[in-house]
């Protein structure tokens, strides 16, 4: 499991990525938003996004067992 400042900044990097997906949805944002979830997928042992991020999320300091509830959106 990656360092969890190293988490953070994935986590930061690919919701960036998603907001700039959602508004202009270019073939370059798609690819680094696939790269960012291959290497949360790879930092956090699991083997899709929403998994890791949630696995990511939980390796945060003050992460609490609620967090990241799989009934949030």
């Amino acid at each position: 499991m990656a360092h969890p400042a190293v988490l953070r900044d994935l986590i930061e990097q690919y919701e960036t990525l998603k907001v700039l997906q959602a508004e202009n949805g270019g073939e370059e944002v798609r690819r680094r938003m696939d790269d960012f979830a291959y290497t949360l997928c790879v930092s956090t042992g699991t083997r899709d996004v929403d998994a890791a991020l949630i696995a990511a999320r939980h390796r945060l300091p003050g992460a609490r067992p609620e967090d990241d509830s799989v009934l949030s959106t």
